[in-house]
């Protein structure tokens, strides 16, 4: 973890504010920019009854999370591998729970449910994984993670 500290001043207060970068993982794992770790790539939670709405710039930072027009195509195979892990591991799991091999229709319909269930985070991770560990040039820059206090001060 890294300390940063902001220091903002008004005409006749003056505020120090303290607060920890997270570590890259932990970054990801709570689908923060990979920029500067503090903006969130997505605007809603992962499940609800709004669909997913990913922000197009880091509201922190303003990076611009689609790098190219199609960028997060190639999210696309990162899903089909997080989904066939998972069926993968639905269908052992699934035998170790039930000892059955002959039901076509229990692993039909396990895996079926698991992938279904499961679909919010491919969507999500896919494009986290992209953007954190498969975009060659794409590192953590400490210097947007400071707060500029021109750019929200008020006037």
């Amino acid at each position: 973890m890294e300390n940063i500290e902001n220091s903002t001043s008004t005409t006749n207060k003056s505020t120090t504010q303290t607060f920890t970068i997270p570590t890259e993982f932990n970054a990801a794992l709570h689908a923060k920019c990979p920029k500067c770790r503090r903006g969130d790539i997505f605007a809603n939670s992962m499940y609800g009854f709004k669909a997913q709405k990913m922000h197009i710039y880091c509201p922190h930072c303003e990076f611009k999370f689609e790098r190219e027009p199609g960028y997060f195509y190639v999210s696309m195979f990162v899903s089909y591998a997080f989904n066939v892990a998972q069926m993968i591991t639905i269908a052992v799991a699934t035998y170790i729970l039930t000892g059955n091999l002959e039901n076509v229709w229990l692993y039909l319909v396990t895996i079926f449910i698991g992938v279904f269930l499961l679909a919010p985070f491919n969507y999500r991770y896919s494009r986290v994984v992209l953007l954190y560990w498969l975009s060659p040039g794409l590192h953590y820059d400490p210097a947007k993670s400071k707060d500029d206090p021109y750019k929200y001060s008020e006037g």
